[in-house]
């Protein structure tokens, strides 16, 4: 790196805008043998949903067959998807839970 010669000007340019992070669905899929209450209960307890937002997004899975639970970091929503999977694992149900970019 060479010093500017007296009378020489710099130019530095710096970015005022850092780009936001990519934001990922997190979605839920029904099945046949995940109770409607364990559903509900993951919502409110996972995604801190109230329990009429819960069941609301409890009745498009069963009705549309996938409802999307919230919208989160990549890392936040992994996160997520795996305590998904882990609690309901744990009560015996295939609950699938996935991500995808938004």
């Amino acid at each position: 790196m060479t010093q500017p010669q007296t009378g020489e000007q710099v130019h530095s340019e710096t970015r005022d805008q850092t780009r936001q992070p990519p934001m990922y669905r997190v979605l839920l899929h029904n099945d046949d043998y995940t109770t409607m209450e364990f559903v509900v209960e993951i919502l409110m307890y996972i995604f801190n949903k109230s329990p009429e937002t819960a069941a609301k997004i409890m009745m498009n899975v069963h009705q549309k067959g996938v409802g999307v639970c919230g919208i989160y970091t990549h890392e936040i929503a992994e996160t997520k998807v795996n305590a998904v999977h882990n609690l309901a694992r744990e009560s015996g149900f295939p609950l699938r839970c996935s991500m995808e970019q938004e």
